[in-house]
């Protein structure tokens, strides 16, 4: 994310330049002025053209942002064939998943394309990045309050956007803030709605290792999934249909069997989420303090919860799956990050920077002008958020954590629809009665897709528990100021028993059962509405949300933006010979490094590969996180891994790069030297879990699952040898060959 913290730390540790992690997710835009000598120095064998490029083909090309950027993915053949994470297609494995075609235990394969499913999620492609921080910076000043500021910026990048878009219903523009405010660029991208599912392997090698290997190295997990992006006739985006065609891409990833060495080049495109590395030492200071450990302890009751019941039931199991996913995946990582932050003495770092700033800052007047109030504005900010910022992350982590509660909320916004009628029947005002009629309509049908879709998942019991754990540990853990007066006039009905709480809740709301808020939305009622609990405590919180607690918050959130702002600006110009790369904000980046092993501890040496040896080694059909599948069992033992296999003879199933990801990252290809596929990145070191705060360059890992072990799979495991024959394959050759020309078509695309 930046090689910035790196540059700012007078205490950075400094290691020989063969094995030093280079901190940076670099927008690629960028690569040609401030990163090409460096990559060269680490082996990259391509020109920055080949890299990026707007107006011939390119890496970026090949690389996809899913969704709104919940992961990234790569396309690896001339016929629009996805590569990204099982994780990532977790979600669209588990909806389309039953107990009668259980794809979560037996994995989905299409065996020929009529067979791909809906996945239920576009994907986008990168056209262009352009600074357009002199059109928006030329109209702000340091007088404007934190409210003109953004409203100016927003005026300004809706006209950028808009005259980016015209009529074009498929090119998305965006505009993003960078450095806090300091700069902004603009992305534009194309995004293709119809994508379908065409392969994933069964969780016991897609997931294998589950919440124990989480986070952890050595890894032997295959956690991969292939869609396929569909476009209409004309190769342009489609919304779905049967007469849709594969989509031919401008530039699809070759994949090298040639396989990973310690020290090779290895460069990861994607759209990371979101890092925090300029947070100070106040922010540090909540965190391990206060924000960090209660979401652990919320997400553990939740998860207790999720597991007694899948436990017991395989319907219950599948309908859970990806809730429990979403849920565990971040539970483990703020353990880990807040041991990181400790052990690494993150905050005592962050406050020598803190301290070499105001340091700087004194030294000269107009430095003291213009920053000389940021670190007394952070004092103010924290003095707040320490107090009332727990109240906000309970609410989404408790409250809203809570099924009927988070469903609820949309029935609040019926009621003023349906109050909204009724005074407009009052007054008589034909046209507006009728304007508000088919408004109500269009809302009631988007109500009764939303209810269908949620009560397939959804489980009455665990949904009940859930609640009377999340209330009792929002009432005992913050204070009633911080909590809206309905709810505690509610609660304190039931003098502390919080389970007869729920029972009452769920026995009395029609948001619990699917056929009731069916029954509802045929005949909708304001009267109903204002009775039903459920909706009377969805709307207290959300309400309390939006406006009491916002009111509380902003005025430290205003003070700690500027101060942010500030605090940036001065840093960059406190080094100014220092190239900074910004924080992850869901926009593409590129970041490089090598293959390589590291010591997590003293007398402790991790390799940079794991083998499909250690998947035997750590099974256990006693424990559903290590279960292997017979076939692949039998296949590891006769060693049967094809032209998969290293020069020893044995499979690699996954390797580490000190590469510089965050989440957002997952399903990010990791590229080679020359260009091409080396493996698909899906995780990061334990040890390193402080890293979207603080880079360690000693410590930071990139775990990815070698290119090799997913075609083995693909090919071996599950037979689906058609997909293979799609992509274009390396074999392994001389080091010194030079790689194909990027822009060049390749044999298959000729064929087209």
């Amino acid at each position: 994310m930046k090689k910035l913290l790196i540059g700012l730390l007078a205490f950075a540790l400094v290691f020989p330049s063969t094995t030093k992690a280079d901190e940076g997710m670099w927008l690629p835009m960028f690569v040609k002025r401030l990163n090409y000598k460096d990559m060269k120095e680490k082996g990259l064998q391509l020109t920055p053209e080949e890299i990026y490029s707007v107006n011939n083909s390119s890496l970026k090309d090949a690389i996809v942002r899913l969704g709104g950027g919940f992961c990234t993915g790569e396309i690896i053949s001339n016929q629009g064939l996805m590569l990204t994470n099982h994780h990532c297609g977790y979600s669209v494995i588990q909806e389309k998943s039953t107990v009668e075609n259980d794809y979560l235990t037996d994995g989905f394969w299409a065996m020929k394309k009529e067979d791909e499913l809906p996945a239920g999620f576009s994907v986008s492609f990168l056209q262009s990045m352009d600074d357009v921080s002199a059109v928006i910076n030329a109209k702000l000043n340091d007088e404007m309050s934190v409210d003109e500021r953004n409203k100016v910026i927003q005026q300004l990048a809706d006209s950028i956007e808009s005259a980016i878009e015209g009529d074009e219903k498929y090119i998305e523009a965006s505009v993003k803030s960078f450095f806090k405010g300091n700069e902004f660029y603009v992305f534009v991208y194309k995004t293709f709605p119809d994508v379908r599912l065409v392969g994933a392997p069964p969780s016991s090698v897609g997931k294998f290792g589950g919440d124990t290997d989480n986070w952890m190295w050595p890894r032997h997990t295959g956690d991969f999934t292939m869609f396929r992006v569909y476009a209409g006739e004309d190769n342009e985006p489609a919304e779905y249909s049967e007469t849709n065609k594969p989509y031919t891409p401008k530039h699809f990833l070759p994949i090298s069997l040639e396989g990973v060495n310690q020290g090779d080049y290895a460069m990861i495109f994607g759209y990371p989420g979101s890092t925090d590395r300029f947070l100070t030492s106040y922010g540090i200071k909540l965190a391990i303090e206060k924000d960090q450990p209660s979401r652990v302890k919320i997400r553990r009751e939740k998860l207790d919860i999720y597991e007694k019941y899948q436990a017991k039931s395989d319907e219950v199991r599948i309908q859970y799956a990806s809730k429990h996913a979403r849920v565990s995946n971040y539970w483990k990582y703020f353990i880990g990050q807040t041991q990181g932050l400790k052990r690494l003495k993150v905050y005592d770092k962050k406050k020598k920077i803190e301290d070499d700033f105001e340091s700087w800052v004194d030294k000269d007047g107009s430095r003291k002008e213009k920053y000389g109030e940021v670190i007394s504005m952070y004092q103010d900010a924290y003095n707040t958020l320490d107090e009332v910022q727990l109240a906000e992350t309970y609410l989404f982590e408790a409250i809203f954590g809570i099924e009927m509660i988070r469903f609820g909320i949309g029935f609040t916004r019926l009621k003023g629809q349906l109050e909204a009628l009724t005074a407009a029947e009052k007054e008589g005002d034909t046209e507006k009665v009728e304007a508000q009629k088919q408004a109500l309509e269009g809302t009631l049908a988007r109500m009764k897709a939303a209810a269908e879709g949620h009560f397939k998942d959804y489980y009455k019991p665990i949904d009940q528990e859930v609640f009377a754990a999340m209330i009792e540990f929002y009432e005992s853990d913050i204070d009633s100021k911080y909590k809206p007066a309905a709810c505690n006039e509610y609660v304190a009905k039931f003098k502390g028993d919080y389970k007869k709480m729920a029972e009452k809740v769920f026995s009395k709301s029609f948001l619990s059962d699917k056929e009731s808020v069916m029954e509802f939305l045929d005949d909708p009622s304001a009267k109903t509405l204002s009775k039903d609990p459920g909706i009377m405590l969805a709307e207290a919180f959300y309400s309390f949300y939006l406006s009491d607690l916002q009111i509380m918050l902003k005025p430290a959130r205003d003070k700690k933006s500027t101060a942010d702002r500030l605090f940036v600006d001065g840093l960059r110009k406190m080094y100014p010979n220092k190239v900074f790369a910004d924080d992850a904000n869901s926009t593409m980046r590129v970041t490089y490094g090598n293959v390589f092993d590291y010591y997590p501890q003293d007398a402790v040496k991790y390799d940079f590969v794991t083998t499909a040896e250690g998947i035997l080694e750590k099974e256990d059909p006693t424990n559903p996180e290590f279960i292997v599948p017979e076939k692949l069992k039998t296949l590891i033992k006769n060693k049967d891994y094809g032209k998969y296999s290293d020069k020893d003879g044995d499979l690699v199933v996954c390797f580490l790069s000190n590469n510089d990801i965050t989440g957002g990252n997952s399903g990010s290809p990791v590229i080679n030297a020359k260009g091409y596929l080396i493996g698909t990145a899906f995780d990061g070191n334990w040890e390193a879990m402080s890293g979207d705060i603080a880079f360690e360059p000693n410590l930071q890992r990139t775990i990815s699952v070698d290119v090799r072990y997913t075609l083995f799979i693909i090919d071996k495991y599950a037979g689906a040898s058609h997909l293979i024959d799609e992509m274009k394959l390396i074999y392994p050759s001389k080091k010194n060959d030079a790689p194909a020309p990027m822009a060049e078509p390749t044999k298959a695309e000729k064929k087209m």
